[in-house]
């Protein structure tokens, strides 16, 4: 059974964010060893490609809650882990709504063929489904129908993904390069490389915690100086294509 099969359909965590350079992502790995796990998906992968169509109003409503710093706020997305396969109507995707809740992120995510989800997000149509993922749908459904939804752009990135060991799973580190959007010609299907949102010499780091980070972990941050920023792929670009004002992180 593939992976994408028996994945979580939902979680809670923290999210701490981190825009560093390549040089220094590459000290941190060697830093890292000793304590990690590449997540490697069935031993298939150690890096893969992840590319996402991003759903909003006209007046892009998602991305004006987050700089708003609104306490509850919400995402759609169709997302999809690239493989040498053509993405056909057929093949199974994610429709996930990502959502901030004070500090907390919480994801709800629902397995899916490509062209039920597009009837789904583009139309409101509602797909045969599994019993236990009709809550989900259903306020999918609703942020579509109640928000005018449309397609708003694609990003993609390469991402390379770390456990925290084997006894602590929950707590994963990834990193992300080679981050480009496109907001034209929005078809997952098509491989249009897309232009940078952030410089390709930089990477944004995640820790990904269900409760509290390591004590060494935050040990190794501090001792490479790292900073917390406040940064959304989605909301970046916004700003890259200067649709909204731009930000000191765009190229």
């Amino acid at each position: 059974m593939h992976w994408w099969l028996t994945a979580i359909r939902k979680f809670n965590r923290f999210e701490l964010k981190y825009l560093i350079s390549r040089e220094a992502m590459v000290r941190l790995e060697e830093d890292l060893k000793h304590y990690v796990l590449p997540d490697t998906y069935n031993n298939t992968v150690w890096q893969y490609t992840l590319s996402s169509l991003y759903y909003d109003t006209d007046d892009y409503r998602f991305y004006w809650e987050k700089l708003d710093g609104l306490k509850f706020r919400r995402k759609l997305r169709i997302r999809i882990y690239e493989t040498q396969n053509t993405l056909t109507d057929d093949s199974i995707v994610y429709v996930e709504i990502k959502q901030r809740v004070n500090r907390v992120t919480q994801k709800r995510r629902v397995p899916m063929s490509y062209k039920d989800a597009l009837a789904l997000c583009n139309e409101g149509v509602i797909p045969d489904h599994d019993s236990r993922d009709a809550p989900v749908i259903n306020e999918i459904y609703e942020m579509v129908i109640e928000n005018n939804l449309k397609p708003s752009c694609i990003t993609s990135y390469f991402r390379q993904a770390y456990f925290w060991t084997d006894y602590d799973t929950g707590l994963r580190i990834t990193f992300d390069t080679n981050i480009r959007y496109r907001s034209q010609n929005l078809n997952l299907h098509e491989k249009d490389i897309g232009d940078y949102m952030i410089s390709p010499d930089m990477v944004i780091m995640e820790v990904k915690v269900n409760e509290r980070v390591p004590y060494r972990l935050t040990e190794l941050i501090a001792d490479h100086n790292f900073r917390l920023i406040r940064v959304s792929k989605y909301c970046q670009w916004l700003e890259t294509s200067a649709k909204v004002p731009r930000s000191v992180y765009t190229l």
